[in-house]
């Protein structure tokens, strides 16, 4: 039994790992014009007008390549990310199913919650910060990040490791939350498939539907959280005194609204990030298990 938990996680991990890499280079685009509009503080003069105005800027800046600046961070952060996300959510669910290999409604939502914790700690919180701070760097007159090493190297130089675990806190709410509303949904929506038989496969392309789904839900749940951590990250987070501190500037000196500013692009990557994420994870998983006894 004992084994065939550890197989599983260790199937999962591959998974997990192949599918973040495969992910995030179709979606990236919408991960920076979504940073962008997060980091275009209202208390002073917006620099962009929208989504198509941050497109438009960084075309004419920067080339179509300029949509991927920071690409690197996360391409070299998402694979172990992917890989603890789905790991950790194998292992806690082998541990929580009940005799015929159901999950209850509870055990879903702390499984998830379980996954997002671990995937901030161990790698999401390091790499969101280099990459906010990256697309941050090249809004800024005289970018200073010449590339991922020479970035890294610069943030470590001038604020030790603190410079690359900033948001910390932030970042965990962020993932909990997101993992817990996405595994949550993804499962429930599943066993309604199923209809109860935990046996009975779902087609890709229901899986595909159903992680759009579960991605809104995340999405419409947490964008707050987002946008904080966010702030958090970036090159001016020296303004804030913390996570509690962040919160309470924005909404003073921006209104509420402020909170889900790039829910739009993020709602678009979200839903197709899950998406691809769900279908690809299960398509690698369902070969592991028939190639990998």
């Amino acid at each position: 039994m004992v084994l065939a938990i550890r197989m599983t996680s260790v199937k999962g991990i591959l998974a997990g790992g192949i599918t973040g890499g495969i992910e995030i280079c179709i979606t990236y685009p919408t991960e920076y014009v979504k940073t962008q509009l997060q980091l275009d503080q209202r208390s002073a003069k917006p620099r962009y007008s929208g989504i198509a105005d941050v497109v438009k800027q960084t075309v004419k800046s920067n080339g179509v390549s300029g949509l991927y600046r920071g690409l690197s961070v996360l391409v070299y952060g998402s694979i172990p990310k992917s890989a603890v996300r789905f790991g950790a959510f194998e292992e806690l669910k082998k541990r929580a199913v009940d005799e015929k290999g159901n999950l209850a409604p509870t055990r879903r939502l702390a499984c998830g919650l379980g996954a997002g914790v671990a995937e901030a700690v161990l790698a999401v919180t390091p790499m969101e910060t280099v990459k906010v701070k990256f697309i941050n760097d090249q809004a800024s007159p005289n970018p200073k990040f010449r590339g991922f090493a020479h970035g890294i190297k610069c943030i470590v130089a001038e604020q030790g490791l603190r410079g690359v675990y900033q948001g910390l806190s932030a970042t965990i709410m962020k993932q909990g939350s997101n993992q817990a509303i996405r595994f949550y949904t993804m499962e429930t929506l599943k066993d309604w498939w199923r209809g109860g038989d935990p046996s009975k496969p779902v087609n890709k392309a229901v899986v595909g539907a159903f992680g759009a789904i579960a991605g809104a839900a995340s999405v419409f749940g947490n964008t707050p959280i987002d946008v904080v951590k966010t702030r958090m990250q970036g090159l001016e987070a020296s303004q804030y005194k913390g996570t509690i501190d962040c919160f309470v500037q924005i909404a003073r000196k921006e209104g509420l609204p402020a909170f889900y500013k790039g829910t739009v692009p993020r709602l678009g990557r979200v839903c197709l990030d899950v998406a691809i994420t769900f279908m690809i994870y299960d398509s690698f998983m369902d070969l592991f298990n028939r190639v990998w006894k």
